[in-house]
C-alpha cells in the first residue's frame, strides 16, 4: 500500500513521542527531559515543514507539466494528488483543443477575408485600426502609406469621405455608405461601415471604378446619339418649313435645287449614322457573325479600293497603294474591307495637307520580327494627333477636334467598329501620330489558324470614334 503524506506525519510523530519518553525513562534530570522534549518537537516540525514544502513543489511540477503537454509520474508518496492531477489534465486538454479550434476558425476568416477583392478594415470603437485584410493594406501602401493595428484610421487613410462615413457608423450604431471616392489614381471606390455588436465598426471599400466608367459612358452614348441625330433632323425641317412657306411666293430653281440638296445630305448623315449604330450593335452582340477563313492579301486590297474608289473622287484625294505581304491571312472578306473603308475615309476627312489635298498611303506588309502575322497601315499627312487623345480615340463618338468632325459628317462610330471587328479576328489595331507629321493607323491579322478565331471580347472593352 502506498505511503501517503498523513501517514508519514503521524510515523515521525510517533516516533518523536518514542524518543522523548525513552529520554524521560532513562534520565532523571528533569531539564534533560524538557530539552530532549523540545529537540524533539523542533525535529518534527522540521520534518513535517519539509514533507509539506517538497509536496508542494511536485504540486507545481506536476501542474507546470501539464501546461506544456507533458506526462508526468507522481512519487508514491504524493499519489492522493492523482485525481488532481487528472482532472487539471482534462481541464488543460479542453482549453488546448478550444484554443486550437479558435485558432483554426480564425485562420480561415482570414484567410476568406484576405481572397476577397473588396478591401476590408475593422476598428475599435476610439477609431483604432483592428485588423485589415491584403486587399485594405495594398490599397492604403499605394495611396497612403501603411495599415498599422493600434494605429488611428485618420492617420492612415485620410479621404475625408471615408472618415465621414466611418464616423456616421459609430456615432448613429448604423450602417453608413458613401460613393463615390476616390482613394487612388483613377480608381473609385463606394465605402460603407457597419457597426459592429461589441462595438466598433467594419469598414469596406469596394473598387466601383469599372462601374463608373460603364455609366458615364452610357450617358454619354446617349447625349451623343441625341445631339447627332437632332442636327441633321432640325437642318431638314428647316428647309421643309422654307419650301413650304414659299408657295405664295415661289423660289428659284437655284434656290430650291439648293435646299433639297440640303435635305438630302443631311438626310443621308442620318442614315449613315442609323447604319453605323446598327452594325455597332450587331458586332457588339455577336449577332453579326463572321466567317474567317484563308484569303489573298492582295486580293483584299483590290477590293478595298474598289470599294473606297467613290469615296477618294468625292473628296478630291488620292490614294496609293503598296502590297509586299505575300500569301494569305485567316479573316472575314467583308469585314477587312470595312475596316480598311473604315480607316481610309478619316484620313480623307481629316488628313488633309497644307495643299489642301488628302493624300492616304495604304500598305500591307509582313510584321516585322512576327512571322505569322500581316501589318495593314493607312496613312495620312495631315496635321497629326496630339498624344493625350491617342488613348482615347477608339471610344465611341470621341472626337479631337468636334467642329471639324461635324463638317466632315463622320458619325464617331467607325474606329469603333474597326477595333471590334479586328479583334474578332485575333488582330490588334493601334494608332500612331504626331503633331504636323500626319497619323498611321495599324492592325494585325493572322496568317495561320491557332484556335478560336472568334473570340467574344466585352463591349465595354471597345473604344469608339471617327
Amino acid at each position: 500500500m502506498k505511503r501517503s503524506l498523513f501517514l508519514q506525519i503521524l510515523v515521525r510523530a510517533v516516533v518523536a513521542c518514542a524518543v522523548l519518553c525513552a529520554a524521560l525513562l532513562l534520565v532523571n534530570d528533569p531539564w534533560v527531559a524538557v530539552v530532549a522534549g523540545l529537540t524533539a518537537s523542533l525535529l518534527l516540525a522540521a520534518s513535517v515543514v519539509r514533507l509539506c514544502r517538497k509536496d508542494e513543489t511536485a504540486l507545481d511540477v506536476a501542474i507546470l507539466a501539464l501546461g506544456e503537454g507533458r506526462e508526468i509520474q507522481l512519487q508514491p508518496a504524493f499519489s492522493d494528488h492523482d485525481r488532481l492531477a487528472a482532472s487539471i489534465r482534462s481541464a488543460n486538454d479542453e482549453v488546448q483543443r478550444s484554443f486550437a479550434v479558435s485558432a483554426e476558425r480564425r485562420e480561415k476568416l482570414e484567410a476568406l477575408l484576405d481572397s476577397m477583392l473588396d478591401a476590408v478594415t475593422s476598428i475599435d470603437s476610439a477609431g483604432r485600426i483592428i485588423w485589415a485584410n491584403k486587399a485594405m493594406q495594398r490599397l492604403v501602401v499605394d495611396s497612403f502609406g501603411s495599415v498599422r493595428a493600434g494605429y488611428s484610421l485618420v492617420h492612415t487613410i485620410r479621404a475625408p469621405e471615408v472618415l465621414d462615413c466611418v464616423h456616421a457608423a459609430l456615432e448613429t450604431r448604423k450602417y453608413s455608405e458613401r460613393r463615390p471616392v476616390s482613394l487612388a489614381p483613377g480608381r473609385v471606390f463606394a465605402v460603407s461601415a457597419s457597426p459592429m455588436p461589441e462595438g466598433g465598426a467594419v469598414v469596406v471599400l469596394r473598387d466601383v471604378t469599372r462601374i463608373e466608367q460603364v455609366e458615364r459612358t452610357q450617358t454619354e452614348f446617349v447625349a451623343n446619339v441625341s445631339h447627332e441625330l437632332r442636327t441633321p433632323l432640325t437642318s431638314i425641317q428647316g428647309y421643309v418649313e422654307m419650301l413650304l412657306e414659299s408657295e405664295g411666293a415661289p423660289l428659284s430653281a437655284a434656290s430650291e435645287h439648293e435646299f433639297l440638296l440640303a435635305i438630302l445630305k443631311s438626310a443621308r448623315r442620318m442614315a449613315r449614322l442609323t447604319d453605323d449604330l446598327l452594325a455597332l450593335a450587331r458586332v457588339e452582340s455577336g449577332e453579326q457573325k463572321l466567317e474567317p477563313k484563308p484569303i489573298e492579301v492582295a486580293a483584299l486590297i483590290r477590293e478595298t479600293e474598289a470599294a473606297v474608289a467613290g469615296v477618294v473622287k468625292e473628296k478630291s484625294g488620292t490614294l496609293e497603294v503598296s502590297v509586299t505581304a505575300e500569301g494569305e491571312v485567316i479573316a472575314d472578306g467583308d469585314a477587312v474591307v470595312q475596316i480598311l473603308s473604315n480607316l481610309i475615309e478619316n484620313a480623307l476627312n481629316y488628313g488633309r495637307g497644307s495643299s489642301g489635298v488628302a493624300r492616304v498611303q495604304l500598305t500591307a506588309e509582313p510584321f516585322p520580327g512576327i512571322a505569322q502575322e500581316v501589318r495593314f497601315r493607312v496613312r495620312d499627312f495631315g496635321g497629326g494627333i496630339a498624344w493625350e487623345h491617342l488613348g482615347r480615340l477608339f471610344e465611341r463618338f470621341y472626337r479631337v477636334d468636334k467642329a471639324r468632325s461635324r463638317e466632315s459628317g463622320g458619325t464617331g462610330l467607325g474606329l469603333a467598329i474597326a477595333k471590334h471587328l479586328v479583334e474578332s479576328q485575333r488582330g490588334r489595331i493601334w494608332v500612331e501620330s504626331e503633331l504636323g507629321h500626319g497619323s498611321s493607323f495599324y492592325f494585325t491579322l493572322p496568317t495561320q489558324v491557332s484556335g478560336s478565331l472568334l473570340p467574344q471580347p466585352e463591349a465595354a472593352s471597345l473604344p469608339l470614334v471617327k
